[in-house]
């Protein structure tokens, strides 16, 4: 297939990142960019100009300027109506093929601009849904960036009816962060002390009955789903991705114990199955090395390198988290996502590279969006099964409409089907059924 010529005044790092996404991640198509205007208007390649002015009746997409500005910025954040969605940088020339600047908006999306900007953290340090332009647009469940991609795709091949692009098939990738591996068991004798007394404080006779039969021998813990787990992928034919929160006992992180013989097993029963990757406890987000030893400490475990990452209670912090996982070698993170709302915090459905907005420069570690959690869906929104069905059936549709990845994250203790989960084992099963058809 011939590449796309584009012609641009002057090129940049924000252009070049902003175009390989669009057109090599998101359309695998190849490309050219140019600032040589006698080789442009002397090609009978497909072409299309982007920059301030039309300067010849090619396709024209009328820039803002952001992708040749430096640094990082309040911007005015005036909204468009465009084919039903609301779109950020509207520009204004009758030549323009589309009425905002599609790259910029792409730009801002996919890097993540909003949150390098000053805003109000919730108590865990993190920027909250509600806070995005997307959320304010009524757009987060849409992957517009990829919806954006396929309306270019489309002006191109209106005017070039030659030019084709490799098909793009959507892809299903199921997740699990595994918090607590169990529910009692392999806690060790203090933290089952412990536990005994918060369930007699609070009269949990239930639990403290469950909690004398599972270390007793005579019932499974409820949070041991792992056998259930390898079945789905096994009948689906799955391939999905385990985050273990490998690190010392904390008010946030209450996995069993790294050096517990028990746990050790399992993550490497997992690995027989799944690829592994570490979920980094609470407070690695502002400890180095912490995070450095549990890697290496996971590492061991599998006798594999950790290569992905997802953190611990979604904690990114831009561009700190993804910096300290660059320095650990870490080539893909999986925390791309809101906690409180589904949908598309970076508006893309797609892997794609990050972009440092500080040092304006692309690197290696590829992010890879999540659309659904589980306890988004139970805690935050307060949905019951039938509800959570109909809101992941709808995001999985979208992400279908653009042949993009759907990555679901979920927890084992959803699967244990009791107490506040009830209802739940069947809202996952029919999630891997929709999701991977």
């Amino acid at each position: 297939m011939d590449p796309l010529l584009i012609y641009v005044p002057k090129k940049s790092n924000r252009l070049h990142y902003t175009f390989r996404v669009v057109f090599k991640e998101i359309l695998k198509a190849d490309y050219k960019i140019t600032t040589d205007l006698d080789e442009f208007q002397s090609s009978d390649l497909p072409k299309f100009i982007y920059g301030e002015k039309a300067l010849s009746d090619d396709i024209f997409f009328k820039s803002s300027g952001l992708l040749w500005k430096r640094g990082i910025e309040s911007l005015e954040m005036e909204t468009i109506d465009f084919k039903g969605l609301k779109a950020l940088f509207p520009v204004y020339d009758e030549n323009t093929v589309i009425p905002f600047d599609v790259f910029s908006a792409i730009f801002f999306f996919i890097t993540r601009y909003e949150e390098y900007l000053p805003f109000v953290r919730d108590p865990h340090g993190r920027f909250t849904a509600r806070l995005s332009r997307s959320s304010q647009m009524n757009i987060l469940e849409k992957p517009v960036v990829n919806i954006w991609a396929l309306q270019i795709k489309d002006i191109l091949q209106s005017k070039y009816p030659s030019l084709k692009f490799p098909e793009v098939k959507y892809k299903f990738i199921p997740t699990y962060d595994i918090d607590s591996a169990f529910a009692y068991a392999q806690k060790g004798p203090v933290r089952s002390v412990g536990g005994y007394f918060i369930d007699l404080k609070e009269m949990r006779w239930a639990d403290m009955v469950q909690r004398t039969r599972v270390l007793a021998g005579t019932e499974k813990d409820p949070f041991d789903t792992y056998e259930l787990q390898i079945g789905y992928q096994k009948k689906y034919n799955l391939h999905p991705v385990y985050f273990i929160l490998f690190g010392m006992y904390g008010r946030y992180d209450k996995n069993s114990s790294i050096r517990n013989r028990v746990f050790r097993q399992l993550i490497k029963t997992l690995g027989d199955y799944a690829s592994i990757g570490i979920h980094p406890s609470y407070n690695t987000v502002t400890d180095p090395e912490m995070l450095h030893r549990q890697i290496e400490d996971l590492s061991k475990v599998i006798n594999k390198e950790i290569t992905c990452s997802r953190q611990h209670f979604l904690r990114l912090m831009f561009p700190g988290t993804y910096r300290m996982l660059i320095e650990n070698d870490i080539t893909d993170d999986y925390t791309m996502g809101y906690a409180s709302m589904p949908g598309f915090r970076a508006g893309i459905c797609s892997t794609y590279p990050f972009y440092n907005l500080d040092m304006e420069e692309e690197t290696k570690l590829r992010i890879h969006p999540f659309a659904v959690m589980d306890g988004t869906l139970r805690d935050y929104l307060n949905y019951g099964p039938v509800e959570a069905l109909e809101k992941i059936r709808q995001l999985i549709q979208e992400v279908k409409n653009v042949n993009g990845t759907f990555i679901s994250l979920w927890h084992n203790e959803p699967l244990s089907d009791r107490k506040r989960w009830t209802g739940w084992r069947k809202v996952y099963e029919e999630l891997l059924k929709m999701a991977a058809e």
